[in-house]
């Protein structure tokens, strides 16, 4: 080697020797020096930082540990530091209830990975608290305690592994959202074998209901590992409604996979928005069970409501809902079915059940006792909320007074406030109830556009336990439609404009018919005409123009084979008030003692059908028939029931030559 080889090999093994002495000097340092006397340094870097004052009041101390030393490679000789401070507080802004201190640590204790540090990354493999007590506080004007200044992006970046908690208390104070609830954290005596190593409790109040509630977590939270399933199991109670979990969560840092066992139950389904956010309909207590599973996207977290079983009122309900986080709005959509649904179960939906089912569901009794019409408004200022795509079968109607609603089929379409059933199918008697109902909740009072039809519903079918129905043929048929505003069923109806119209033919009618259809004025109305006969129906039209909730008869025809018999007047939506003149008139010479004519009026709650003593029935003679047969001629073309037979009316439509055209829809 020559002397200069041998110069530059002297200078670069001291250049070496001094970097180890160096590196040397620096282990010694940060093992013997004492990290109290930065303390303030640090209280002061933090309070400026967080713009509130911090402080570590007790020791400060840095450990140091090879987490590498049974593995091979340079690794094993690069230490991590351990930092441990006691008594850390934080306090809260000067406009806080909590107290002084928004988050009070007996000992803070978390390992630092020194490499990142070269490329800006602070890597915390793991943070323990003991002891933590936390206040979370928002004022009545928005501010919150959680939120603190920002100088901008920051060129470093945090990545936290694993949180560990032991005993601790949690307080959340939110009067916007009207929540107080304390959470207390305790170490349990074990990990037991599902890996739980704390339990919790929480008590307090949400939205003026009682909260409270207890769980069991795991003991170590792993942020980022998707290797390890962080255990979860819950109950808890807010006001009426009862949410269990029971399963696991992966990376909570971004959901990776949440996979729980969610039981629900709540007097009514609109019970959930303050929790969820989600507008649903109002229902009778329900109760379900199913899989939830939990994903967060960029745009917010996606939900699966997966295979769930239960209970709405008496009524089954099973399926699969999606919650996918959507721009303008998330979206709601998903497949139910019902084996066996109970028609009353749907009253809540539209404000028909009793003011005893709204007081079980939370709601005051909105429903006046003389009135019939649903009075209870439509929360239309949730709809804007989220929008819905939902498919619902009710395979089997149960009603108890045994009308034959065989099934139901609604597709259920929610859109910027816009919400529409099209269709909601019934399968009545044989036949088929269809309708689309299209209601727009952008615009107060909310607007409503109703068409519905009737087809081929069996007369023999609608009341199967009558004998006196069995043999009968008929059918009904109807056609509606309606426009209307308002915010409930009461007041929709009460400024309606468009048209009714029926047609029965073939029938046979009878005290006892009507009274299992739940027809009391028609039931008087028969019972005085024809006393407790039961009565051969050739054919009955109705057509009625509604125009602001006044339906106005322009048809009302009942043939027989006794007589002719038909209703003229009015029926006010609005006020539920009825004034309807029954006028009977005999056929040929039939030896039948027919009494004067009939006057219907009253309310719907409470009708009052007389005798018209004014007028004998007998006088009408003639200007009844010539007025009743064009009106009958230009009901039948408008209920297109599908079939060229011929009803048991073509001997009075014969005499009518003039057709007539469909009216257009108001």
């Amino acid at each position: 080697m020559t002397t200069t080889g041998f110069r530059v090999l002297k200078i670069f093994y001291w250049c070496i020797g001094s970097l180890f002495i160096i590196l040397g000097l620096c282990v010694i340092f940060l093992l013997v020096f004492d990290w109290n006397l930065a303390r303030p340094w640090l209280n002061q870097r933090v309070s400026a930082a967080a713009g509130r004052p911090f402080a570590i009041r007790g020791n400060l101390s840095l450990d140091w540990f090879n987490p590498h030393a049974e593995e091979n490679g340079w690794h094993k000789w690069i230490p991590w530091p351990q930092l441990t401070a006691r008594d850390v507080v934080l306090d809260n802004p000067t406009w806080a209830k909590t107290g002084q201190h928004m988050v009070e640590v007996n000992q803070v204790t978390f390992t630092l990975r020194p490499l990142p540090l070269l490329e800006k990354n602070i890597t915390i493999p793991s943070l323990q608290l003991d002891r933590p007590v936390v206040m979370l506080e928002r004022s009545t004007d928005g501010k919150n305690n959680w939120t603190f200044p920002s100088s901008g992006p920051s060129q470093w970046n945090l990545n936290l592994q694993k949180l560990i908690l032991t005993q601790g208390t949690i307080r959340l104070l939110d009067p916007i959202k009207k929540i107080d609830i304390d959470a207390n954290i305790a170490t349990l005596a074990q990990i037991t074998k599902e890996g739980y190593g704390i339990g919790w409790s929480i008590k307090g109040s949400f939205n003026k209901a009682p909260v409270s509630g207890s769980g069991k977590a795991g003991a170590v939270l792993s942020l980022t590992d998707v290797n390890t399933p962080y255990p979860l199991e819950a109950g808890v109670k807010v006001g009426k409604t009862a949410i269990d979990v029971k399963g696991s969560l992966t990376k909570p840092s971004n959901l990776a996979a949440l996979d729980l066992r969610l039981k629900l139950s709540a007097t009514s389904m609109a019970d959930l928005y303050p929790l969820t956010g989600i507008a649903l309909p109002a229902t009778p207590p329900f109760s379900t069970e199913g899989r939830l599973i939990g994903k967060l996207q960029s745009s917010g977290a996606d939900w699966r409501y997966e295979n769930f079983s239960g209970t709405v009122g008496a009524s089954d309900l099973s399926g699969t809902i999606d919650y996918l986080a959507k721009d303008p709005r998330p979206l709601l959509k998903g497949t139910l079915v019902s084996n066996q649904l109970r028609l009353v179960d749907l009253g809540p939906l539209i404000g028909a059940d009793s003011n005893a089912s709204k007081a079980r569901r939370g709601v005051a009794p909105t429903q006046p006792a003389n009135k019939a019409l649903p009075t209870e408004g439509f929360d239309t200022s949730r709809w804007g909320s989220i929008d819905a795509d939902i498919k619902f079968t009710g395979k089997k109607i149960i009603r108890s007074e045994e009308l034959p609603i065989q099934n139901l089929n609604a597709n259920i379409h929610l859109n910027d406030r816009h919400l529409s059933l099209t269709p909601l199918n019934f399968g009545i008697a044989g036949g088929n109830l269809t309708s689309t109902i299209k209601l727009d909740g952008s615009v107060k009072p909310m607007k409503a556009n109703v068409m519905l039809s009737a087809r081929h519903l069996k007369i023999n079918r609608l009341f199967p336990t009558l004998e006196s129905a069995r043999a009968s043929l008929g059918e009904v048929n109807g056609d509606a439609a309606l426009l209307g505003a308002g915010n409930s069923v009461a007041t929709l109806l009460g400024t309606a404009n468009g048209e009714v119209k029926m047609l029965v033919n073939q029938g046979t009618l009878s005290k006892f018919i009507l009274e299992a259809a739940g027809l009391n004025v028609g039931n008087v109305v028969l019972t005085k005409l024809f006393g407790d006969k039961q009565v051969k129906l050739n054919c009955l039209a109705s057509d009625f123009v509604v125009a602001n909730g006044l339906m106005q008869t322009r048809t009302f025809l009942l043939d027989t084979d006794d007589a002719i018999i038909t209703v003229s007047g009015r029926i006010n939506l609005a006020t539920e008030v009825m004034a309807l003149n029954v006028k009977p008139k005999s056929k040929g010479l039939r030896i039948i003692s027919f009494r004067s004519p009939l006057y219907v009026a009253g309310t719907f709650k409470n009708p009052d059908v007389g005798v018209d003593k004014g007028v004998l029935a007998l006088k009408a003679g003639s200007a009844i028939a010539l007025g009743v047969l064009f009106p009958v001629a230009a009901i039948l073309p408008l209920v297109n029931i599908g079939s060229t037979q011929q009803t048991d009316c073509a001997d009075l439509l014969a005499e009518v030559k003039l057709k007539a055209v469909v009216p257009p829809s108001r």
